[in-house]
């Protein structure tokens, strides 16, 4: 019986790796595989450094398995470069990358061409939403239309000097209705700036607000 690693990689704290491995446990089952490790990284896959992974290719080398899951080959690296020396050095190892959703195998020399080819795809795919985003964005500024967070439009001396004078977080986001981590933003730039100006919302004069 051949012994199988599992990798997942999710991009936010708002994915579960647990989706990914649904779907890799029953084809390791099916495939008749034992399943001797999991690795997982919560991280964003342009990212050189990921503890999960650099953990999986040391026990790689170690011959702990014979064949490593994922559910996708872009959980594996977003750079082909990058994906490419992994899968160079899995080969040189003699261990199987199968993917979940492409559904392809590397022990042969069709499936790592197969793999190549999908890589660089799949790479000129995210360069193109990068590119894409740029541009709106730059449209978007000649247009003079308003790009990230809009300006909070409150009283932020107040906001300060209630916070200061000995109000909790919760009583003075309810008194200015806004959120507890705006009012935690407004302290941390006039804390990072101690002769820091605020405009009150009348605009009449500004107010130094000093620690």
């Amino acid at each position: 019986m051949k012994r199988v690693a599992l990798y997942v990689r999710v991009s936010g704290i708002y994915q579960h790796p647990e989706t990914q491995l649904c779907n890799l446990r029953p084809l390791a089952a099916a495939r008749g595989y034992e399943i001797v490790a999991q690795y997982s990284d919560t991280i964003c896959g342009a990212r050189a450094k990921r503890p999960g992974l650099d953990k999986l290719m040391t026990e790689a080398r170690r011959g702990r398995f014979d064949v490593l899951l994922v559910s996708a080959f872009d959980r594996m690296a977003r750079s082909v470069k990058r994906f490419l020396e992994v899968l160079d050095e899995l080969n040189h190892l003699n261990i199987a990358l199968i993917s979940f959703r492409e559904n392809i195998d590397t022990s042969g020399p069709l499936g790592r061409a197969m793999i190549v080819i999908l890589a660089a795809i799949s790479e000129l795919e995210r360069s193109l939403i990068v590119e894409r985003a740029k541009s709106g964005m730059r449209r978007a500024k000649l247009e003079g239309r308003q790009i990230g967070r809009a300006r909070l439009d409150v009283n932020r001396a107040q906001v300060v000097e209630d916070r200061r004078g000995g109000m909790s977080l919760t009583a003075v986001a309810k008194r200015h209705s806004i959120s507890r981590a705006s009012v935690c933003r407004l302290m941390k730039e006039v804390n990072g700036n101690p002769h820091a100006a605020v405009m009150p919302p009348d605009g009449n004069h500004v107010a130094q607000v000093r620690l």
